[in-house]
């Protein structure tokens, strides 16, 4: 049963990045696939050993401690109290993580790089925190400091949308729906039952198009690059591409 967007939670990603199910029914995700599009894209950006990278909304730190593990000094913050809990537990001298919501200043000037992967934008409510985290993106880097964004591809989300589909996990089945409201949200009902009880959780992503990087990065003072449209870092193409993928700087790219 769809839901209309005002009785979707304005911070919905609080409960549901905190439940247990959201990591029982995401953890299919490709791991080997996540860690080859680091790879490539380190060897796109060419860090030097030591930089500082900002690991922006890292979940339970996955992909920070890998990049931990390649000599980077990385920082990962994440909103979900839970994650950042799991996550210290393999903090070490290179490897740091706190609880933050990115619509706050973190550091100022600090950073070489800041990567927001796997679609971890566009959850706020309005487009004054999104832009705000934006700048603060621009804030946290230093002169010469570059950023990575990975969002899907709206514009082939849009025309491919499945209305309805139930996947089984561990013996749950999550029973989803999707569609999109009147402000340009992508909307994903997941209803399941578990230990005895009904849950049912919204998720509400803003459908951002290149065009509206463009402009919030713009805004921010940042200029995007390069895109791409897949974790291969092939070209990115409006119509088939899976993923959106944005590279850029403060300055000199």
């Amino acid at each position: 049963m769809q839901t209309s967007s005002s009785q979707v939670s304005k911070e919905w990603f609080k409960d549901w990045f905190n439940s247990p199910y959201y990591h029982l029914l995401y953890k299919h995700r490709d791991e080997q696939e996540a860690r080859l599009f680091i790879d490539r894209l380190l060897e796109l950006l060419q860090p030097p050993p030591g930089a500082r990278i900002l690991d922006l909304a890292c979940g339970k730190g996955r992909f920070s401690r890998f990049l931990a593990q390649k000599g980077y000094l990385v920082t990962g913050v994440d909103i979900a109290e839970d994650s950042i809990a799991f996550a210290r537990r393999f903090e070490n001298e290179n490897l740091s993580f706190f609880q933050h919501d990115m619509r706050r200043v973190f550091r100022v000037n600090y950073f070489d790089y800041i990567f927001n992967f796997f679609t971890s934008f566009g959850y706020f409510d309005n487009d004054r925190d999104h832009q705000r985290t934006v700048n603060n993106i621009a804030i946290g880097l230093r002169p010469e400091g570059r950023f990575v964004l990975d969002f899907f591809n709206t514009d082939k989300v849009l025309r491919t949308l499945k209305p309805r589909e139930t996947k089984t996990v561990d013996g749950i089945a999550f029973h989803i729906e999707r569609w999109v409201d009147a402000e340009g949200y992508i909307l994903k009902s997941i209803a399941f039952e578990a230990e005895g009880r009904a849950h049912r959780y919204v998720e509400r992503v803003k459908a951002f198009t290149l065009e509206d990087f463009q402009r919030l990065f713009g805004t921010a003072g940042l200029k995007i690059a390069r895109t791409f449209g897949s974790y291969l870092l092939e070209p990115y193409d409006r119509e088939h591409s899976d993923r959106l993928i944005l590279v850029g700087c403060k300055s000199g790219c």
